[in-house]
C-alpha cells in the first residue's frame, strides 16, 4: 500500500503535546502560511501552549448565573473546526485504502463550513476537490472554498435544501473516480467531535465554577459536533446534552421544515451520525435573534459597557463568534435558566467559525431594519440576551420521545439505502461504543502508513 499523506492521528489532535517536539515547532511556525502541508498538525482545539481556546462569557451579557463556556472553532486552520471531521474522513479513507492520491477526487456535501474544511485539508494533502453546496450561502464560504482551490458545484436553495446537496453527491459519486466526504453519514465526524471536542470540553472546564460539565449545548448541522456529549456523558453522567434548531425548522423538536439565516445548522433531518440516544432536550432559537445577537457583539461594544461588561472583555469578543455560535450562545443560557444552574455550574457551548466569514449577513441585516443604531441595539441586547427565555424546549429524555427521532432517522436515510436493520442497530449504545473504538485502530495505521 502506498504511503499516506503525512498528518496527525486523534490522539495527537486532542493532545498537540504527543507530537514529536520538531514536527510541532515546525507547525506552529507554519501558522503564518496557512497553505503548508504541516498546518494538518494544528488541527487542534489547543493554542500554543496546550490550553484549549475557549472564552467564559461575561455574566453581564448572559443574565444567567452559570458559567457560559464556549469552546472556539475559528483558531483551526482555516477558521473552523470542522476541518477536523473532514480531516479526519480523508485521513480514514487513506488508512483503509479506498481514497488514493491522485486518482481520486474528493467530494464535500456541505452548506460552507464542511465544504471550506474540504476544500483546504485536499490542498494539503493533493487531492482535486468538488464542494456541493446550496446556491443561496454566504458569498464569503464560496470565495474562500475556491482561495483554497475546489470546485463548486451549486445546487438550488438554502441551508433547509441541503438535502439536494446529498442527491447531488450520490449523482456523482457514481464515478468511480469520486469520493464523497459525506459529514451527514460518515462516522469518522463521530469519532472526531466526541473524541477530541468532548475531551476538549471536559478540560475547558477545568478551573472553572465546579468543574463540571451540567449541561452541552449544540446545534446540529451534520451532527458532528453534538457527539461530544456522549464523552461529556461519560465524564460527567448528570450533564443535559441539548440539541439546538432555528424556530423556523423545528425538523427534531416537531417535525417542521421552513427556511432560516443560521448557516451551518438546521438541515431538515436526523442525519445518520446523530446518536439521538444522548440528546436529552432540544430547543429552539429564532434565526433571526442569533443575527442581530451577533450584531450586538460585533458592533455593539459601547452597548454591551452600558450593561456593565468590561471595555477589554467586549473588545475581546468581537470576531470570536458567527452566526451557529450566536445560537449555540443563546442556547445556552436558555438551558441554564431552564436547568435553574447557579453560580457553580457550567454549560459549555461551541463556536464554530469566526465572524470573518459573515460580513456579508451583517450586511443584509442592515437592509431588513430600518434602523439599526445603538439605541436598538441596546433593546435587542436587552430582549436576545438577558431576557429569561424557557419557552420552546422540548423533553427527549423518554423512550416516546426517542422514538420520534428514530422514525425521523428511517425517513431521511431508507431513501438513500440504508437498511431499517442498520438503522436498528443505532438505537442499541453498543453500535456507537463500537465505531468509537476504531479510533485505536486507526490511530495504528496513521502512525505505521504516514
Amino acid at each position: 500500500m502506498p504511503k499516506i499523506p503525512f498528518g496527525p492521528t486523534y490522539k495527537e489532535m486532542l493532545d498537540p503535546g504527543r507530537i514529536a517536539p520538531e514536527i510541532r515547532r515546525k507547525a506552529l511556525q507554519a501558522k503564518e502560511d496557512e497553505l503548508d502541508p504541516i498546518n494538518l498538525f494544528n488541527i487542534t482545539w489547543k493554542d500554543e501552549v496546550g490550553e484549549v481556546h475557549k472564552v467564559v462569557l461575561p455574566k453581564e451579557l448572559t443574565g444567567t448565573e452559570a458559567n457560559i463556556v464556549v469552546l472556539l472553532g475559528k483558531y483551526f486552520p482555516s477558521g473552523s473546526h470542522k476541518v477536523g471531521p473532514a480531516y479526519a474522513t480523508l485521513i480514514e479513507g487513506c488508512v483503509d485504502g479506498d481514497i488514493l492520491p491522485g486518482e481520486h477526487t474528493i467530494l464535500g456535501p456541505s452548506t460552507g463550513n464542511f465544504g471550506i474544511g474540504v476544500s483546504y485539508i485536499c490542498n494539503l494533502m493533493g487531492y482535486e476537490a468538488v464542494v456541493i453546496m446550496p446556491d443561496n450561502m454566504s458569498k464569503e464560504r464560496y470565495e474562500r472554498i475556491q482561495k483554497y482551490g475546489a470546485k463548486l458545484d451549486l445546487t438550488p436553495g438554502t441551508e433547509s435544501d441541503v438535502i439536494l446537496t446529498l442527491q447531488r453527491t450520490y449523482e456523482l459519486k457514481k464515478d468511480p473516480k469520486n469520493r464523497p466526504l459525506a459529514q451527514f453519514e460518515l462516522l469518522p465526524n463521530y469519532r472526531f467531535h466526541r473524541y477530541v471536542t468532548g475531551n476538549s470540553a471536559i478540560e475547558a472546564v477545568k478551573g472553572v465554577g465546579n468543574g463540571r460539565i451540567a449541561c452541552f449545548t449544540s446545534a446540529p448541522g451534520s451532527a458532528g459536533t453534538i457527539a461530544a456529549g456522549d464523552q461529556i456523558k461519560l465524564a460527567f453522567p448528570e450533564a443535559k446534552v441539548v440539541a439546538l434548531e432555528p424556530y423556523e425548522c423545528s425538523t427534531l423538536a416537531t417535525g417542521g421544515r421552513g427556511q432560516h439565516r443560521i448557516e451551518g445548522i438546521g438541515d431538515k433531518m436526523c442525519t445518520l451520525i446523530h446518536n439521538v440516544n444522548n440528546t436529552d432536550f432540544v430547543a429552539l432559537i429564532p434565526d433571526d435573534d442569533a443575527v442581530r445577537g451577533l450584531k450586538v457583539i460585533q458592533e455593539g461594544t459601547k452597548v454591551l459597557e452600558e450593561m456593565g461588561v468590561s471595555p477589554a472583555q467586549a473588545l475581546g469578543l468581537k470576531d470570536l463568534f458567527g452566526v451557529s455560535g450566536i445560537c449555540n450562545i443563546l442556547g445556552a443560557i436558555r438551558m441554564a435558566h431552564y436547568l435553574k444552574l447557579g453560580p457553580d455550574d457550567n454549560v459549555v457551548t461551541i463556536a464554530t467559525d469566526g465572524f470573518d466569514r459573515y460580513p456579508s449577513v451583517m450586511e443584509d441585516l442592515e437592509r431588513r431594519y430600518l434602523e439599526t443604531e445603538d439605541f436598538v441595539v441596546r433593546r435587542w441586547a436587552r430582549d436576545i440576551f438577558l431576557k429569561p427565555n424557557t419557552e420552546n424546549i422540548f423533553d427527549f429524555r423518554g423512550p416516546e420521545a426517542k422514538e420520534q427521532l428514530y422514525r425521523q432517522k428511517e425517513k431521511d436515510w431508507l431513501p438513500f439505502g440504508y437498511s431499517q436493520e442498520y438503522l436498528d442497530s443505532m438505537k442499541e449504545p453498543e453500535f456507537w461504543e463500537k465505531e468509537f473504538a476504531k479510533i485505536e485502530d486507526y490511530d495504528e495505521k496513521i502512525e505505521k502508513l504516514r
